[in-house]
């Protein structure tokens, strides 16, 4: 009898691990996919969210596919609103959301701009990923209903290497609580800080640049076209659910994996074609 009823609880342990694991990474939630393999900002995700090409950034070889180098003067991708990220009705906030992008920053020491690589919102609520002064950022922030004035956690990176970020709001309600916003780096937790939900923002949302208003570490970010990234992003990625430990090790493979290049760029582009067709 022992015997069954430990096998009994073993496999409802596995149960409820499988669960945890698939509400984790919820595709049902994916609200943008822009991975650039065609040399244009199409949304791959079904949601119709194209972006517009500003500049004039060039198609390379990214670390998954095709990729966009940004010269950090006036290229970027400009993308259109969406209820899904950034002006939804009901509910009136969002309490779970994952942004994530490779990038590889050509100069991570410039200090003359933030080198952006995703922003949404404006400058009462938003969410930004972005480099600056040798550290990539994550940042967000709810200045209005129940004043979330902001969390700006970072790590160290350098110039001509590539990297997975990518910024977690796990669970949250409007209100300021514990470990409610992360930041993950190469599959890694660096940092889990006080946060909270995310209402509806207008402003607009952009790629390798600030499209409309943002907020900064420094509580710089006003203003429209500014702040660019120089370098190459590949693959950004916005889901209405955050993602866990196992997920994040799934996109950290290629940046932190030894193999030589042709054969785990071949490897990953076989997981990324089964992720965009699911």
């Amino acid at each position: 009898m022992a015997k069954y009823r430990f096998i009994f609880l073993f496999s409802v342990l596995i149960m409820l691990v499988a669960l945890t694991t698939y509400a984790a990474k919820d595709e049902a939630t994916v609200e943008g996919v822009w991975n650039f393999d065609n040399g244009d900002a199409a949304d791959t995700s079904g949601k119709g969210l194209n972006g517009n090409i500003v500049g004039d950034p060039e198609v390379v070889d990214g670390i998954v596919g095709k990729a966009l180098l940004f010269d950090g003067v006036d290229d970027g991708v400009k993308l259109p609103d969406s209820v899904g990220i950034n002006t939804l009705a009901q509910p009136n906030f969002y309490t779970d959301r994952t942004i994530a992008a490779y990038f590889n920053c050509t100069d991570v020491d410039i200090t003359e701009q933030k080198q952006t690589i995703f922003e949404e919102g404006g400058r009462t609520r938003g969410l930004v990923l972005n480099v600056f002064d040798g550290q990539v950022y994550v940042a967000g922030w709810n200045r209005a209903e129940y004043q979330w004035q902001g969390a700006f956690p970072s790590a160290p990176v350098e110039s001509g290497k590539w990297y997975h970020v990518a910024l977690v709001i796990r669970d949250a309600t409007n209100a300021v609580e514990p470990n409610k916003f992360e930041m993950w780096l190469n599959g890694e937790l660096i940092a889990s800080e006080d946060g909270g939900a995310l209402f509806g923002h207008g402003d607009d949302i952009g790629i390798g640049h600030v499209n409309a208003n943002a907020v900064f570490h420094d509580e710089d970010g006003a203003g429209t076209n500014i702040h660019y990234f120089g370098g190459i992003i590949d693959e950004v990625i916005v889901y209405n659910s955050a993602f866990d430990a196992s997920d994040f090790a799934a996109y950290a493979a290629p940046v932190v994996s030894v193999e030589p290049q042709d054969k785990f760029t071949t490897t990953w582009a076989s997981i990324k074609a089964q992720r965009t067709r699911q």
